[in-house]
């Protein structure tokens, strides 16, 4: 899958809220990183879609997320998945690589994961910007949306994927978030 530049891609950021987080033992790193993958969104003009999974209950999307996010789709759900109702917004972008962060790993990510390859979008789920709270569930989920089809990567191996060369203003931007995070 090549994505560079990110004209075809999509950010999904998955259900990051502040009860669910709080749990999570790679909180600090997945957070980090998210951030890493939304200022290549916002370098690159990479729409950003962002799920609550069941926010009365479990809070909103943490407020570190939230307050840099710009133009971005939220979506509220009860279903694991994001779904129908992301798979229908992503069409209507006209995009079909997605690069998947967020949590748990194992639950939501699988599970949104596994609806857009069935139904023929490219998926990239960096794996140091996806959590859950047991390392076993997290490695499951990781092998199982590999045999789905699922590119697992890196945080800065897709941004310097996106970035293909060196020199560029966007590579000055993302150069020391990279060496600094």
């Amino acid at each position: 899958m090549n994505i560079k530049n990110g004209d075809s891609a999509v950010l999904v950021i998955i259900d990051l809220q502040e009860k669910l987080m709080r749990v999570m033992p790679d909180r600090e790193t997945v957070v980090n990183n998210t951030l890493i993958l939304m200022e290549l969104a916002r370098q690159f003009d990479i729409p950003v879609i962002v799920t609550e999974q069941y926010p009365k209950g479990l809070g909103p999307t943490l407020a570190e997320i939230k307050d840099k996010l710009k133009d971005h789709l939220l979506l509220e759900k009860i279903t694991f998945s994001a779904g129908q109702d992301l798979i229908e917004n992503l069409r209507k972008l006209g995009r079909n690589q997605i690069i998947v962060a967020g949590s748990e790993t194992h639950v939501c990510v699988f599970q949104t994961v596994r609806d857009l390859l069935a139904n023929d979008f490219a998926v990239q789920v960096p794996k140091d910007a996806v959590c859950s709270r047991r390392i076993l569930n997290y490695e499951n989920g990781l092998d199982l949306m590999k045999e789905k089809g699922a590119v697992i990567t890196n945080t800065e191996t897709l941004v310097f994927e996106v970035l293909y060369q060196a020199g560029t203003p966007e590579f000055k931007v993302m150069s020391p978030l990279i060496k600094n995070g």
